[in-house]
């Protein structure tokens, strides 16, 4: 007997669904597109929380910074739960294999006694830094409105306490396998002078209630405090034969680049806004201006604590670290002064 086989193609009766149709017209959607578009819930609350009864429990008002229609932003990345879930995988066993590379030839040992000093008293006090953004990223996430927008800060809380663990476990490794380092490192956090400016802006930063205002503050941060301890320090660590600082920090300087891009591109979309652009642009001038300068306060103990530890001219890369991102925010249309 035989058989034949015959390939039939059953032509799909609707291509995806309605409220996609409505806004992009009768064409297959993207996973990224059904997963995340108009999901944000708009009715039906029956309560207003007992904590904040001038607001329903999700309101575009918890900001000052609206768009029109939250979703003319989209993730430039086009993240959903998979494809966000492989990339981090992929990111967290690239960090294992270079960890176990760094155990296994003894590098963290290696380290120039300076270069030692500094990893433990000045990087990974920065862990408890990276927990509080979480947080920030976490309120975002509740608070913000539009999928897409609380989607990408969802996804920025577990990276920044991702962040934290890829600190954590380096000092472990750092200690010899004890958490004697990260032990030492918290006390340092609430201790050390150098380090109470930077604490105090990101408590202050914590308390922000206006989810928008928060993420464009620690957004400023970020950009100073990752451009002197994970690029201009990781330049300087080759230089210094201090190879294991730089493996570490590559990790986190990669991360951060990937950060930037929906950041950058939610920023474009505040201003850009056909109704709310002026406002939100005046806004964000306001906002950068001051979070450049709080930032710039925060971390000058710590980059002459740096410096004092390794003389790589951490002082002078924090004011060109300044300097960039104000040039680097006046390009996505956010221009500010020199003060």
């Amino acid at each position: 007997m035989q058989f034949e086989l015959r390939t039939q193609v059953i032509e799909p009766q609707r291509k995806t669904f309605q409220h996609l149709v409505d806004r992009y017209g009768d064409r297959p959607a993207s996973r990224y597109e059904e997963g995340t578009i108009d999901l944000q819930a708009t009715a039906n609350y029956h309560f207003r929380p007992l904590w904040g009864p001038d607001l329903d429990i999700y309101s575009p008002d918890y900001s000052v910074l609206k768009l029109t229609d939250p979703y003319s932003y989209v993730d430039p990345r086009g993240f959903y739960y998979a494809p966000y879930v492989t990339s981090r995988a992929d990111l967290h066993e690239s960090f294992a294999a270079t960890l176990g590379y760094l155990e296994k030839r003894g590098l963290f040992e290696r380290l120039p006694e300076a270069w030692r000093s500094l990893f433990a008293e000045v990087v990974l006090p920065v862990r408890h830094y990276e927990a509080a953004a979480q947080m920030v990223s976490s309120h975002a996430a509740r608070f913000g409105w539009g999928t897409t927008i609380t989607q990408c800060a969802a996804y920025a809380a577990f990276d920044r306490i991702g962040n934290a663990q890829l600190l954590s476990r380096a000092g472990i490794s750092f200690g010899g396998g004890t958490a004697d380092t990260l032990a030492a490192a918290k006390e340092r956090w609430l201790q050390d002078a150098a380090l109470q400016p930077l604490r105090r802006l990101t408590e202050e930063t914590l308390v922000e209630r206006d989810w928008g205002l928060g993420m464009v503050r620690l957004d400023v941060t970020d950009r100073v405090l990752y451009s002197l301890l994970y690029t201009h320090l990781d330049d300087a660590a080759i230089t210094a034969g201090a190879g294991s600082y730089s493996l570490v920090s590559q990790h986190l300087s990669g991360w951060f680049t990937d950060q930037r891009r929906w950041f950058d591109a939610l920023d474009k979309a505040w201003v850009a806004d056909p109704e709310h652009g002026a406002d939100n642009l005046a806004t964000l001038r306001r906002t950068v201006d001051d979070a450049l300068a709080a930032a710039d306060a925060a971390l000058r103990p710590l980059a002459a604590e740096a410096d004092t530890l390794v003389a790589a001219g951490c002082t002078e890369a924090l004011a060109a670290a300044v300097t960039a991102t104000r040039a680097h925010l006046a390009g996505l249309g956010i221009t500010t002064e020199e003060n």
